[in-house]
C-alpha cells in the first residue's frame, strides 16, 4: 500500500495531510526517515511512526457485497462522466476497493473491501466464481470440450474492449458447466472458473462466434447474490467472516511457509531443495473458498473444488 494512504486509512489524517507530513519529514518506516508519499509499505507488518506516533492499523476487516447493475463503470470517475459504483454507493463505502472488476455491461455480485490486502488476494486467488451467461446461437460440441480442457488463444481480441492492449489468452478448464437451454437463437448456461482476467467469459465465448448478450455474476468464493437488489449492498453476514478469516491465516501461514524455506535454502541448499519440491504439493490458501454456499453447478473434480464452502451442484 502507499505510504500516504495508509496513514490516511489508519489515522485521523486526510490523504493530502498525510502527503504534507511525508514530505515535511515527520514520517518514519522501520525506522528511516520517509519524504515519497508513494512509498510501498507492507500495511500487516510495517512499522510507521508519524510526528513520532505509530500508526496502529486496524485489525478489522469489513466487506461488503454489492450487486452491480448494468451500465455501470467499477471506478472512482469516469472522464466521459458516465455512471460508477460509487454514485450508487453509500458515501461511507466511498474508499472501499473492488475486489476485481465487472465490465459495463455486466451485472450481479463484486465484493468490495477496506482492506488492500484482502482485495488483492481474493482477487488474484483461484476462487470459484460462478456466473449466469445468455449467448446469441447454441451450445456447440466444440464449446463443450473447450470447457472441459481449456483453450489456448494467440489471438484473443474478439469480445475484447476496443482500447484493451491484451492479445493472447490462455482458458483454464471451467470447474463446471450447466447448460440451462440449448437453441439456434439463444441458449443460457451457469458455469463456474477460477480466473479473472479481463473479459474472459466473452472472449471465450466469441471465439466460438457466440455473443455473449448478458452476463451476471451469481457467487464468488461461495458468497451469494441471493436476493439482494439490483444496486443495493450489504455487509458479509457472520458465517462468511468467519470463512475469510480462514482463507487470510491460510494465506499467512504459507506465506511464512514459503519465507522458511527460502531461509533454509541459503543456509542448507540440499536439504531446502527437498522441503521445497514437497511444498509444492500441499493444497494452496487459493483453494479455500471464504464462505459458505450453494451453487447448482457440480464440480468438474474434487481436486477443483476442495473448500471450506459446502456446495450443492448438478452438471450436464
Amino acid at each position: 500500500m502507499r505510504l500516504n494512504k495508509y496513514i490516511a486509512h489508519y489515522s485521523t489524517y486526510s490523504r493530502r495531510e498525510a502527503d504534507k507530513a511525508i514530505q515535511s519529514g515527520y514520517v518514519y518506516v522501520d525506522g528511516e526517515l520517509q519524504d515519497n508519499p508513494a512509498t510501498q509499505v507492507d500495511e500487516r507488518y510495517a512499522k510507521v511512526i508519524v510526528s513520532g506516533k505509530k500508526i496502529v492499523p486496524n485489525d478489522q476487516i469489513t466487506v461488503i457485497v454489492y450487486n452491480k447493475p448494468k451500465g455501470e463503470l467499477v471506478t472512482k470517475s469516469d472522464p466521459r462522466g458516465r455512471r460508477t459504483i460509487y454514485d450508487s454507493l453509500e458515501s461511507k463505502f466511498r474508499h472501499f476497493i473492488p475486489v476485481g472488476r465487472l465490465d459495463f455491461t455486466t451485472e450481479g455480485l463484486l465484493l468490495l473491501t477496506d482492506a488492500s490486502r484482502v482485495a488483492n488476494l481474493l482477487m488474484t486467488s483461484s476462487l470459484e466464481r460462478v456466473y449466469k451467461v445468455k449467448i446469441k446461437g447454441p451450445v456447440t460440441e466444440s464449446m463443450e470440450e473447450a470447457m472441459k480442457k481449456g483453450l489456448v488463444l494467440d489471438d484473443a481480441s474478439a469480445g475484447a474492449h476496443e482500447l484493451s492492449t491484451i492479445t493472447s489468452m490462455e482458458f483454464a478448464p471451467f470447474f463446471a458447466y450447466q447448460i440451462i437451454k440449448n437453441s439456434g437463437d439463444y441458449s443460457t448456461l451457469k458455469i463456474a472458473i477460477g480466473e479473472g482476467q479481463n473479459r474472459e467469459i466473452r472472449r471465450f465465448f466469441a471465439h466460438f462466434n457466440a455473443e455473449v448478450a448478458d452476463l451476471k455474476r451469481l457467487s464468488f468464493g461461495g458468497v451469494e447474490l441471493n436476493n439482494l437488489p439490483t444496486g443495493k449492498s450489504r455487509f458479509l453476514e457472520r458465517s462468511e467472516y468467519v470463512h475469510l478469516r480462514e482463507f487470510l491465516d491460510a494465506d499467512e501461514k504459507e506465506q511464512k511457509n514459503k519465507a522458511s524455506v527460502k531461509k533454509k535454502t541459503e543456509v542448507e541448499p540440499k536439504e531446502a531443495t527437498q522441503i521445497k519440491t514437497a511444498d509444492k504439493y500441499k493444497t494452496a490458501a487459493k483453494s479455500k473458498v471464504p464462505a459458505k454456499g450453494k451453487t447448482a453447478v457440480k464440480p468438474k473434480s474434487p481436486a477443483k473444488s476442495k473448500a471450506p464452502a459446502k456446495s450443492k451442484a448438478s452438471k450436464k
